[in-house]
């Protein structure tokens, strides 16, 4: 999702935590010490990272999902806290049950306070969780957004899993394939306020101004909140107001199942093209039954392992979060920080009934 507009980072501010990280034991980060107290976020200094640093041993990381209760974070999360065994490390998972924009500022206090080498979000909200954001960070605390972005003043690194632009250009194209390029669409979102999905969304509407699609038009965007009966409910009221309703895009895992277990026991079940972003395990039997033809997603499990990875290296000072920046991880092979602090998992896959059963996650 490389084309995101951002205010820039400051740099001097991103380079800081590697001179601190680089003066702490191999102890797991229990004994980290403040670097400051300011609360700005960004410590004071003038470090540059060291690509031939080892990985240190015994680092302590924490996954913060949206929501510790959604399939497709679950997925991520467990992977990234099996890629952290693999340099010697420890992580867990940790966050809300609920997708609301505040739900996981607490959980980043109390990561603080248990003096963590890294935290790992997927942000609910790219501000709400700032503050906290920042005052780990003046603690030296590494801050790895993946999935969905925080602001960037206040992480060191995000991990996006595809291009944003690729992502939402592609759901229209997927979508116009399947109607014709004619009638009236509509999205059903996550929550409101979630990065991810918000910068995808604008993609698709810059997407359909393009004579092309001069046919098809957007008629509501809803939101789901990421809660599956919420979702189930607001396709249903999408079908029932806008009876010439053509196709649904749903950016998100929980959103695109939901209404395709809506459609795939109605009326509107071959009438209606879905499409989003899924995972084939749960979206398998409706690619079988018809209810849905194609959707995409990226390897959940690769963004996990490469968050892992990013983590590591930026708490043992290989990276600072500067662009240009180079680091391995693991199977995944070197990988580059580009503009914004942002490493691109890679383009995503198309899924219909000829590779579903190629894929397991």
């Amino acid at each position: 999702m490389t084309i995101r507009l951002r205010a820039p980072r400051r740099l001097a501010a991103v380079a800081t935590a590697s001179a601190l990280a680089l003066s702490l034991a191999a102890c797991g980060g229990t004994t980290k010490d403040s670097s400051s107290d300011s609360g700005d976020g960004k410590a004071a200094g003038n470090a540059s990272a060291n690509p031939n640093a080892p990985l240190k041993k015994g680092l302590k990381l924490a996954f913060l999902p949206k929501q510790v209760n959604n399939p497709y974070e679950t997925i991520v999360d467990n992977a990234g806290i099996a890629a952290t065994k693999e340099f010697g490390g420890a992580a867990k998972e940790v966050g809300p049950s609920d997708a609301s924009a505040s739900s996981q500022v607490s959980y980043i206090n109390t990561l603080i306070q248990q003096r963590h080498d890294a935290i790992l979000i997927a942000a609910n909200d790219e501000n709400a969780v700032c503050g906290p954001l920042k005052q780990a960070m003046s603690k030296n605390i590494k801050i790895v957004a993946y999935d969905s972005d925080t602001n960037p003043d206040c992480r060191d690194v995000f991990i996006n899993q595809a291009s944003s632009e690729e992502i939402g250009r592609s759901e229209v194209k997927l979508l116009s394939e399947q109607i014709g390029g004619k009638g009236e669409i509509a999205i059903l979102s996550a929550t409101a306020n979630a990065t991810n999905q918000n910068t995808w969304i604008k993609f698709m509407q810059d997407e359909l101004k393009k004579p092309e699609y001069s046919g098809m038009k957007l008629v509501k965007v809803a939101y789901g909140d990421d809660d599956d009966q919420k979702s189930f409910q607001q396709t249903q009221g999408l079908l029932q107001a806008y009876p010439n309703l053509k196709g649904i895009i749903s950016p998100t895992t929980v959103g695109i199942a939901a209404a395709a277990r809506y459609i795939s026991g109605s009326k509107y079940k071959g009438k209606v093209a879905l499409t989003g972003l899924g995972t084939p395990d749960q979206m398998r039997k409706f690619v079988k039954d018809g209810t849905v033809k194609q959707f995409e997603l990226w390897d959940p499990k690769n963004l996990g392992y490469l968050a892992a990875y990013a983590a590591a290296a930026l708490s043992s000072g290989q990276i600072t979060g500067a662009q240009g920046e180079k680091f391995k991880a693991g199977k995944l092979g070197e990988r580059t920080i580009g503009a914004n602090g942002e490493v691109i998992l890679g383009p995503p896959t198309v899924f219909d009934a000829k590779n579903i059963d190629q894929y397991h996650f």
